[in-house]
Order: C-alpha cells, then sequence, then structure tokens
C-alpha cells in the first residue's frame, strides 16, 4: 500500500512513513540489492552515455514488438539481433567488477569497445547468415574469420553473464565447454562453430529462442504492470483478506509477494522489493527479524512456481516437454497452491505460539477502494483467457500488454506521457538483460550436455550411487537441483535443471515427463531459500537487519512443504493431473493433513503449545502422511491424532495455552 492509497483507509495512517523513512528505506533496499543481486549492480551515473543506452534498449524493445505483431524473423537471426542487444547493452550498463565503483560518471572506454565487439559478432550472422546455413559451409567448412567471430561471441556471452547473473552459471557453462573439448576431444574450432552459429543449438538453442519471441513480451508486460501499480493493488488484496486474522501481516505478506513474485521473475528483486513495505510491518506485529525476513523470502520464491507466468520458466518447460503452455499452466496450480498453504500453516502455527493478533480493521484498504482498482487485474486475465483459448503466448503477450498500457490512461497517477512511453521501452530492455545473457550461457550447457551424452552418464552416476533404490535416486536429484539452481535466475534455472537433471528421471525410470521436469524445477527454485546459498533469504535478512544464517535456516523450515511435495507428485502422479479423480482426492487429503502436522511440529504449536515429544510425533506423522500410501498415511494420521487429542485435553485442563512463557523457538 502507499500513502496515495489509504485515504480509503481511515486510520491506516499507522501503517504510513514520512518521506524522509522512505527514502532512507528506499535507499536500503537498493543497498541490498547490490548486494545479493548481481543484475542490479548496474551504472547509475551515465552521463550521455545514458542516451545511447536509452537508444538501443528502446530499440531493442521495439524490434520484439514489431517481430511480435508481424511474426518472428529466422530463429538464428532473431536471436542474433536478441543477443546483440542486450549483450551491448550489459557491456555499458554493468561494470566488470565490483570494486569499479558504480558510482564513477560515464563508461569506460574498454566497455564501449566490448559493446560494440558485442554487437558486431552477432550482426555478423545476420549479415552472414545465407553463408552460415548454407551447404558449402558444411562441404568446404567454414572461414577462419568465422572460428574468430564464434569465439569472440562465446567470450563475450560469458563474460556479460558474469556482469549482470553472477559466477555461477558462468563456471557451470566453463565446465561445460571443458568437459566437451577436454573429456570428449571435440576441437574447439568445431566446438565453437557449433555452439555460436547453430540454430536451436548452444547459444541459440531452446531458452534463448524462447526468450526473443515469447520471454521478451512478457517482461514488457509485467514492466507495464508495475507502471499500473498493480503491485500496490496485490498488496492492498491481501492485507484486506488475511491482515486481520491471526499472523495477519505474515500471511499477508505471503500472499501478496506470490502473486508479485510470480510478475517479476526474481525471487531475490521481489523480495526486496515488497519486503521493504512487509518486513517492518511484520517487525512491528511481534515477528521476530529472522522470521519477518524468511517469510518473505519463502513467499518471493514461491512466487517463482505460481502460475500463469512462473518466472517465465513454462515457456521454456512447454518446449522441452511438447506439452503446451496452457496445459503447464493448470498442471502447476495444485503444487503451487501446496506450496502456498504449507506456507501459511507454518506462519499461523507461529503467530499462535507467539500469540501475535491480526490488524485492525481500519488499518486495512476497505473494499470499496478494491473494487475501484479491481480493473488493474483484466490484463492478467487477458493473458490467461487468451492461453487457454490456443492462442500463441506471443500474441497472448501482446494483448496483455495492450489492455495494461491502455488501463493505465483509466488513472492520472498512471496515466503515461511520451517520455513515460519511452522510459517503459526502456525499462523493458533493462528487465530482460539477466534473463537474456542467462539463457544464452544455460544454451551452452544445455548442447553439452544432450550433444556429448553427458546426461546419461550423469544418470547412471547417480543411480550407480544410489544402488538403484528410486527414493534415493530422488533424493540425489533433489541435491543435483539444489546445486545447480543456486545462484541462477529462474528461466536459467529451470534450463540447467532441465538438461542435467531430469533426464536421470524420465530416462531411467518410470516417471511421467511432466512431474520430472516439474520435480527438478521446484527444487531448482527452492536454492533461493536453502542454505548456505540462499540469495533471497540473504536480501530479506539485509530489509530485517537479521542473521543471515538464522534467516535462510527458518525460510527452510517455512519452506518445507515445497520439498515434500515434489516427491509426492512424482510418486503420486495425480497432483499433476496425471491421474483420475479418485485418486487425486486421497492424496490431496492426506497431503494437507500431513503439512498442518509438520508445520505445528516445527513451530511448536497446534491446538497448544507441543513438547518435544509431541513435535517429533507430529513432524513423523506428517511425513507419513504426505508420503502417498493409504496405510502408511493412516499410520501417520493416528500419530497426529494423538497428538491432537493430549493437546485438547491439556488445553481444557488450563495447564498451557497460546502466550504462555516458554523458551522462544528459532
Amino acid at each position: 500500500m502507499t500513502s496515495a492509497d489509504h485515504e480509503h483507509a481511515p486510520g491506516s495512517s499507522e501503517l504510513e512513513v514520512d518521506e524522509v523513512a522512505t527514502a532512507e528505506a528506499e535507499e536500503r533496499a537498493q543497498e541490498v540489492l547490490r548486494e545479493h543481486d548481481s543484475s542490479s549492480r548496474f551504472r547509475t551515473h551515465l552521463g550521455v552515455w545514458a542516451w545511447i543506452v536509452g537508444g538501443l534498449s528502446v530499440a531493442l524493445t521495439l524490434f520484439h514488438l514489431y517481430t511480435g505483431i508481424f511474426g518472428s524473423r529466422p530463429s538464428l537471426i532473431q536471436g542474433a539481433v536478441h543477443l546483440a542487444g542486450a549483450t551491448s547493452i550489459i557491456f555499458l550498463l554493468y561494470p566488470a567488477s565490483k570494486r569499479l565503483s558504480l558510482e564513477r560518471r560515464g563508461v569506460p572506454w574498454y566497455d564501449a569497445i566490448l559493446a560494440v565487439a558485442a554487437l558486431a559478432v552477432n550482426l555478423y550472422i545476420v549479415v552472414q547468415y545465407t553463408h552460415l546455413t548454407s551447404n558449402m559451409v558444411q562441404i568446404l567448412g567454414f572461414s577462419q574469420l568465422d572460428y574468430i567471430v564464434a569465439t569472440l561471441g562465446i567470450v563475450l556471452v560469458l563474460e556479460a553473464t558474469r556482469r549482470c547473473v553472477g559466477v555461477p552459471i558462468v563456471l557451470i557453462a566453463l565446465a561445460a565447454i571443458g568437459y566437451s573439448t577436454l573429456i570428449v576431444g571435440q576441437s574447439w574450432e568445431n566446438f565453437a562453430v557449433g555452439t555460436f552459429f547453430t540454430a536451436r543449438s548452444g547459444i541459440f538453442g531452446t531458452p534463448i529462442q524462447v526468450s526473443s519471441t515469447f520471454i521478451f513480451l512478457f517482461l514488457l508486460f509485467a514492466v507495464v504492470l508495475i507502471h499500473t501499480n498493480i503491485g500496490v493493488f496485490f498488496n492492498d488484496l491481501a492485507f484486506r483478506a488475511t491482515g486481520r486474522f491471526t499472523g495477519g501481516p505474515a500471511k499477508a505478506a505471503v500472499a501478496a509477494s506470490g502473486l508479485q513474485g510470480m510478475i517479476s521473475g526474481s525471487s531475490v528483486a521481489n523480495t526486496v522489493a515488497s519486503g521493504s513495505f512487509t518486513i517492518p510491518i511484520m517487525k512491528k506485529a511481534g515477528f521476530r527479524p529472522h522470521f519477518a525476513a524468511a517469510t518473505e523470502a519463502t513467499a518471493s520464491t514461491g512466487g517463482q512456481i505460481m502460475p500463469p507466468i512462473m518466472g517465465a520458466a513454462a515457456f521454456i518447460m512447454a518446449e522441452y516437454t511438447g506439452i503446451p503452455y496452457s496445459e503447464i499452466i493448470i498442471i502447476a496450480i495444485i503444487p503451487a497452491l501446496l506450496y502456498f498453504l504449507g506456507v501459511f500453516l507454518s506462519v499461523h502455527f507461529e503467530a499462535k505460539r507467539s500469540g501475535i493478533k491480526g490488524l485492525p480493521l481500519a488499518q486495512l484498504p476497505t473494499w470499496k477502494s478494491l473494487l475501484k482498482r479491481i480493473d488493474l487485474i483484466l490484463p492478467l486475465i487477458v493473458i490467461v483467457y487468451m492461453m487457454l483459448s490456443g492462442f500463441s503466448p506471443a500474441r497472448a503477450a501482446l494483448w496483455g500488454v495492450g489492455v495494461a498500457f491502455v488501463l493505465s490512461f483509466a488513472r492520472k497517477s498512471t496515466r503515461m506521457s511520451f517520455a513515460g512511453i519511452v522510459k517503459t521501452l526502456e525499462a523493458a530492455a533493462r528487465t530482460a538483460l539477466p534473463v537474456i545473457a542467462a539463457c544464452a550461457t544455460a544454451g551452452i550447457v544445455a548442447g553439452t550436455v544432450t550433444g556429448t551424452g553427458l546426461g546419461g552418464r550423469l544418470g547412471n552416476s547417480v543411480i550407480d550411487l544410489a544402488q538403484g533404490n528410486f527414493l534415493l535416486v530422488l533424493f540425489f536429484t533433489m541435491l543435483a537441483s539444489l546445486v545447480l539452481g543456486m545462484g541462477l535466475p529462474t528461466t536459467a534455472n529451470y534450463v540447467v535443471t532441465a538438461t542435467v537433471a531430469a533426464p536421470i528421471l524420465y530416462n531411467n525410470f518410470d516417471v511421467p515427463l511432466i512431474s520430472a521436469h516439474m520435480f527438478v524445477f521446484f527444487f531448482g527454485i527452492l536454492a533461493d531459500i536453502t542454505p548456505p546459498v540462499c540469495l533471497a533469504a540473504y536480501a530479506g535478512s539485509g530489509i530485517a537487519k537479521s542473521n543471515p544464517l538464522r534467516t535462510g535456516v527458518t525460510a527452510l523450515r517455512l519452506a518445507i512443504a515445497g520439498f515434500l511435495i515434489p516427491f509426492v507428485f512424482v510418486l503420486e502422479p495425480s497432483l499433476l493431473l496425471e491421474g483420475t479423480v479418485a485418486e487425486l482426492i486421497p492424496a490431496l487429503v492426506t497431503v494437507i493433513l500431513g503439512m498442518a502436522a509438520i508445520a505445528g511440529g516445527l513451530a511448536g504449536f497446534l491446538v497448544t503449545r507441543a513438547g518435544t515429544v509431541e513435535r517429533v510425533l507430529l513432524i513423523a506423522g506428517g511425513v507419513l502422511m504426505v508420503y502417498p500410501s493409504i496405510p502408511v498415511s493412516a499410520v501417520g494420521l493416528v500419530l497426529a491424532v494423538v497428538v491432537v487429542v493430549l493437546q485438547v485435553i491439556r488445553r481444557r485442563r488450563g495447564a498451557d495455552g497460546p502466550g504462555t512463557a516458554e523458551t522462544a523457538i528459532a
């Protein structure tokens, strides 16, 4: 909620802060982002170079609008123009090192040269397209200039990715390159031209093709939505719906951050953007700093698995699995809702244990003020309707952008001038930069894994390590996905885990393709809140001024449902709508009961405060209930019921209750 919106909420002044405090909070948020999010470490004093960056950015966005309306160019040309614009802007915007001051005015000469080189090597593909794709090249081979351009192109992509995405994915790509050239024995010349000049493979493989046709337009859509203040609307809606209940501020933060995270495509960025507002409110309500930060990080991370956007990974998943995007967003609904239900339960029991109430109704936005802004969700409705009706993602995104743009003129506060439109076009390109770079580098990894047979070897190694035990294979695949996903943005995260880890499941076991892909996708995303590299949790701790590691451990506890659900939908695919309703209902009931028991056990509260033995019984019973087997679930239900009966008896006797003094539980 912004101060402008509080005119509809009598008594809401307690939630407001003065202008000085707001400026300080925004400055602190930017510091946290620069510390934990590579994509936020851009130059802020470009001087005259701002005109060049702005021009390139607007041109890149207009190119995607043009091809979205009139049709894409040949895949290699489309990808080359897409990558040319992005990498050239990256070198102008992002310094080579954190040690180099971001306050320095202008752009160093060497970065200007790199920007020109990035344009040149990619536009070389456009100019030489006929030569590079001709049969003669297959017969006579590539020229020496081709090899030089390909080598320079790969180096520039890796450096651009390092600057705006971070080191982890670059290291994975370098490992892939080393495997292909040093282990497999492929010559560098063949590797370079195969990686940089081949459509649908390597740098210009599926990730960059999806990025250049679908994802960019959806990022433009997200930028236009932000301009219409839909994030404020989500905040207000969440606070009105849940704010007055037990632990209301935290529950509202979960709902709002989940919705905003779906659009933002970055768990770290959304943690900071939403957390700068929600974390202080949670702390004021009585939640401890590390818990408030962990709640925000867990919800923002969950936003990446929330349909219909799913951090833009859904579009690449559709290409990899052959399942239409319209079906994927339906398949993902139940797992996503279960994830957020698990977080809600954890927050609820923590609030009950700590005796934290909801906010007074007078401090919350009114339903009347929300209804006046209900039109803000129309662009989302349009996109979902068009996708479910069979329209292409590009066409749906264009309609979504158009509707959101028109709606921006409905209010004076969001009405765009010509300068505002130009800034929006520029912001879309800037938002897309880390996604484009990550997709290009992820393409190197994907091309190596599929082209060298590395995926099969990794699968055999995991199976040997697990000695063929399926549950152990799932566990090791989970670990691999968590490690591969650390520090990666959503799209690159999915590309890497889908090409390296997912084949282990569907190539060697009778696991449905969508189940395998959703399994690795979930765990790749959960890397953002899994210690020791839990970037979203660390970002939240920066806002809350809490202990980072303690925040990460707490986030891990809050997201425990997210760590169990993927195992369930692999063992019981009905949760992904791969079975009958008769299979789905019992699985849903036992999973929900199990999550409630686990959340209560970890929080130390169910009906009343739980002792050590009761907590152990609740956690054990919850895990057994989550396991998709009726006899096993029945045993778990019995354990949980025993604890509930004991707690009800104790509460009626008045021996214990919420709010009693007890050592705080981390």
